[in-house]
């Protein structure tokens, strides 16, 4: 997520301490104490301010990204598995998991009161299941695994079992639903920030849904995500895509195994195997600018890939035949 010209990761973790880091380095730059369980799912706003996080211990929380502190906990009935920002507002909430229930959390509704002194860490402000609107009740018929908030700020898409389901917030029904090969494992969106991005990229220009699932990953463009422009079917299971908008080419965390494996957009052929995880590779992104790619696996590490020639962040030199790898 980028901020001025920097940009930052967040990462989830089992041990309940999703940490921010530098997005161009991984330098540490700070861990969001206060979560009892563990962390299924973090997300920053679209300007940095602020991170979401969903737990096993049965809330969604946000943090303040600057000073750490807590700002909101999300009472929930059951694992937060799944949480989204809408595009350009830090002021809405997605939230779903073993529930079944996709609800939002309007926090301009209440704000956490100035602490008094103005040093004194401030007050959370805690809000119940209950305060949220919920969309679609009684449609998902298994646990909200992830939630993407289209570039229509009113339509909303999950994805829960192997189905993949578009919501209208408006009318809070599901107006449409895709069945994939199999449980989705990955579903996310890429995009480039302003001034990466242009009419020639994967998409357009414009952002591009990735979904792995099954031995299948699929890709969605349109404002709501709703038109397919590719699917590729691998020689085995995947547990998580990355798509290179600009260099034409996607990556994935193959399942079972340890390896990420690349692929062309063009034509589906493999020309890279990135090996060092040790375990399964759950998520992988690319930057904002597209010059890195980011792997977390359930080994308790993330991995950052040089994805350009030359020198880019802590990399010196050229990118050899197999990408420059950091480990965090």
């Amino acid at each position: 997520m980028t901020k001025d010209d920097d940009y930052y990761m967040i990462s989830a973790c089992k041990d309940g301490n999703p940490m921010l880091r530098d997005g161009k380095t991984g330098d540490w730059i700070g861990t969001f104490i206060g979560h009892k369980g563990a962390v299924w799912q973090a997300k920053l706003s679209h300007d940095a301010s602020t991170a979401a996080t969903g737990s096993a211990d049965f809330t969604a929380k946000v943090w303040d990204t600057h000073t750490g502190e807590l700002l909101y906990t999300l009472q929930h009935n059951h694992i937060v598995r799944a949480i989204a920002y809408p595009p350009h507002n830090a002021d809405m909430i997605a939230t779903g998991g073993f529930e079944k229930k996709l609800r939002i959390f309007d926090l301009a509704e209440v704000r956490p009161p100035p602490s008094s002194p103005s040093n004194a860490p401030i007050e959370t402000v805690v809000l119940e299941a209950s305060s949220a609107f919920e969309i679609g009740a009684g449609v998902h018929k298994d646990s909200i695994k992830f939630i993407v908030w289209t570039n229509v700020p009113t339509t909303l898409v999950t994805a829960s079992g192997n189905t993949l389901r578009w919501f209208d917030i408006p009318t809070v029904s599901c107006f449409r639903e895709e069945t994939l090969d199999g449980e989705i494992k990955s579903c996310e969106v890429v995009a480039l920030a302003p001034g990466y991005s242009d009419s020639k990229d994967i998409g357009a220009g414009n952002p591009v849904l990735a979904v792995a699932a099954g031995k299948t990953v699929y890709f969605w463009d349109g404002d709501q995500f709703d038109n397919q422009i590719k699917s590729f079917k691998l020689l085995h299971g995947v547990a998580s895509v990355g798509l290179d908008l600009k260099g034409r080419k996607f990556a994935v965390g193959e399942e079972p195994g340890t390896w990420v494996r690349v692929y062309s957009w063009d034509d589906g052929s493999e020309i890279d195997i990135l090996k060092g995880h040790h375990g399964p590779v759950w998520s992988i992104a690319f930057s904002p600018d597209g010059r890195l790619y980011a792997t977390g696996s359930e080994d308790g590490t993330i991995k950052m890939w040089k994805n350009c020639e030359g020198f880019y962040g802590l990399w010196k030199g050229n990118a050899g035949s197999a990408p420059d790898r950091l480990t965090e």
